[in-house]
């Protein structure tokens, strides 16, 4: 009987939608089951996907500022490992492997973002320092954030489209489920792979297409600094579709007021000298980006607020469980509800702050008060910023670390210099502790993913969370060792391969802080004072904070998944119809991001190795041979490409049946 409902591979009805009154939602394996999950395979083949993924991502981020996500990629490989080598239900299995290797994206976009600077500063750097930093900062996100499991997963269910986690589970169903679902899911993969393949790796098309391709678009963009563009990225367009049109059209609300209102409004004010030279992407950098960290961090504080009861509702559990009289009275938790105990957390919490203290004491300052000081900042905001991380990534699938980060530095960097630490050694302090947070709160945000697959697909969460500790080691220790080589062989200053960006803007933003410069304090206030206003008239000020802060190229196409979804969903009049053509859409929404991601590491491989393949043409007005992509005519073909790209998507949606 057992063994028959763990076959039983079916995603429920209800799993994406909001329960109705009295409704309960039973996962694909049932709490009465025992499916196999913790093997020495499950282990082995999760600690290797580590390894490999923090190595390929710690590259490509250095590369181009961009980490991918490392989760569905080896969601995909450890199906079909599983499936090469004929193991049976290994559903359960699966997740752990995804969960424990998915920690190698998560502690390398907490590494990167922040510890470069301290190359380009030119300040000392070894590899215990970003070793620890980001384990311990990896280990903090974990304990903090376990508390918070069952509000986002099981008591906000079907409230947050949580996009990865969606893709990711949809990977894992229909690898262990075969038939059409498996099909549809994998010939979209494909599709959306090679789509972003051709891209990524040859430049058959441009991967942004902007206004500046018009004459009167270009007009546009040099006299008003007005300027429109949108990524063709199949990855964004199925991110899109299953975040759903009202959080993207709320997102994307975000970057229009930036790029239609602010930045031209900027550039209008600006002396004629300082404007001719200015362009639409740097006024966004310097005055639209800063408003939406301010709108972020009032966001997070407006949401910490809101969620007070929570907070409070987690420690008040951490003191019962020290209650004799609360352990007598204990009720048997079902198997998918079973946490690591508080006490274990504690414990953890603990030992983490005091190896932090030891490693900011005896590792970096050498002065107690300053040390004691540097740890207070970790734990308050590491603590406060947790659930804001995780709503962001449950609402639109991506971590605005970078931002909270930046906000973190310059909080940090303010007290630190009260206390009397500046120049260099303020610098490392203030990067170090901008690291630890980063990765908490970038841990937080993935592994509330893992955990939401968790939980739709029925797995154990206490054994999901002890693991990632380990995944969490391996990864630290692999991205610190890949960062030492890669600094070594390329550099992280602007001209050479690894230009490391967000390190740079960490740098650009800290450097003036503990030397005296000045902070567009300005601008953050006006960002804190929008979040208020939108969130008193009902607005998710984080949602529309993060448009703010993402550029519009990112931000637009998800308004045209969002499109589709609502197109697709509503346009029979039998509601079943419906249902069953949004399912087959968020199938093969799931496919593209697979697909991309998994291209993505791809092409990263590729960069790696000096690979060469992007097509180039003799340009007449510069008389060089350049890549076919900064052509305008790329830029028309890639508008032509997104058009089939959406076409296939819409086609093959709506001709779902009813009996799907």
């Amino acid at each position: 009987m057992e063994q028959q409902e763990i076959k039983k591979v079916e995603i429920p009805e209800n799993a994406y939608r909001e329960l109705k009154p009295g409704e309960e939602y039973k996962p694909v394996m049932p709490a009465n089951t025992t499916p196999a999950e913790v093997t020495p395979y499950s282990v082995s083949m999760g600690i290797v996907m580590a390894i490999i993924f923090s190595a390929a991502a710690a590259f490509l981020g250095l590369k181009v500022g961009q980490v991918f996500e490392a989760a569905i990629p080896i969601a995909i490989i450890a199906v079909g490992v599983g499936t090469a080598l004929g193991k049976k239900n290994m559903l359960g299995q699966n997740i752990i492997i995804q969960s424990i290797g998915a920690s190698s994206g998560v502690i390398v976009a907490g590494a990167i973002f922040t510890l470069p600077a301290l190359y380009i500063l030119g300040l000392d750097v070894n590899f215990f320092q970003i070793f620890l930093s980001s384990l311990l900062g990896g280990i903090l996100g974990i304990i903090l954030l376990i508390p918070f499991r069952k509000y986002f997963v099981k008591d906000m269910h079907g409230k947050y489209p949580f996009p990865e986690a969606t893709a990711t589970t949809e990977v894992l169903i229909s690898g262990e489920k075969g038939g059409n679902q498996a099909k549809v899911l994998g010939i979209a993969g494909l599709i959306g792979g090679l789509y972003n393949f051709a891209v990524g790796t040859f430049g058959a098309w441009a991967d942004v297409v902007s206004t500046r391709v018009t004459e009167f678009g270009q007009n546009l963009a040099d006299k008003f600094k007005a300027e429109f563009s949108i990524s063709t990225d199949a990855t964004i367009l199925g991110l899109g579709y299953i975040i759903g049109l009202k959080y993207a059209v709320i997102i994307t609300a975000g970057s229009c007021l930036v790029w239609f209102l602010i930045v031209p409004l900027v550039g209008y004010v600006m002396p004629d000298d300082v404007a001719a030279t200015a362009t639409a992407d740097s006024l966004f950098k310097d005055f639209g980006r800063p408003i939406g960290i301010g709108g972020i961090a009032m966001a997070g504080l407006i949401g910490i607020l809101k969620q007070a009861g929570i907070i409070k509702q987690a420690l008040g559990l951490a003191v019962s469980e020290f209650s004799s009289k609360k352990k007598a009275n204990a009720v048997q938790v079902e198997r998918t509800q079973r946490d690591v105990s508080m006490k274990l957390i504690l414990t953890i919490l603990c030992a983490s702050l005091i190896t932090l203290f030891v490693f900011f004491q005896f590792g970096l300052l050498g002065n107690l008060w300053q040390s004691v000081v540097a740890l207070l900042i970790v734990f308050v905001i590491s603590f406060l910023f947790t659930t804001v991380a995780a709503n962001a990534i449950a609402i639109v699938g991506s971590n605005p670390v970078s931002g909270m980060t930046l906000m973190t530095l310059i909080l940090s960097s303010l007290v630190l210099v009260s206390i009397g630490l500046t120049g260099n050694s303020g610098m490392t302090a203030a990067l170090i502790i901008g690291g630890v947070v980063c990765t908490a709160l970038s841990m937080a945000g993935g592994f509330i993913t893992d955990l939401k697959i968790g939980y739709w697909l029925g797995t154990t969460p206490r054994k999901q969370e002890a693991w990632k500790f380990l995944g969490t080691i391996v990864s630290a220790a692999t991205v610190a060792g890949v960062m030492l080589i890669l600094n070594k062989a390329y550099g992280f200053t602007d001209s050479s391969s690894l230009a490391a960006p967000q390190a740079h803007a960490m740098a650009a933003v800290i450097e003036p802080l503990m030397t005296g410069g000045s902070t567009p304090w300005i601008l953050y206030i006006m960002g804190a004072v929008l979040a208020l206003v939108l969130n008193s008239i009902g607005v998710p000020a984080l949602a529309f904070s993060l448009g703010m802060f993402i550029p519009m190229s990112l931000n637009a196409p998800l308004v045209v998944g969002g499109l589709i979804a609502w197109f697709v969903s509503t346009r029979s009049k039998d509601d079943k119809v419906n249902k069953s053509r949004f399912d087959r859409g968020t199938l093969i929404a799931s496919g593209f991001i697979a697909g991309g991601a998994l291209m993505g590491v791809l092409t990263a491989v590729l960069k790696f190795a000096d690979v060469e393949w992007q097509l180039r043409f003799f340009n007449d007005a510069t008389q060089q041979c350049t890549p076919w992509n900064e052509f305008d005519g790329a830029q028309i073909l890639a508008l032509g490409m997104y058009i089939v790209l959406i076409g296939y998507m819409i086609f093959h949606t709506m001709r779902a049946k009813k009996s799907e």
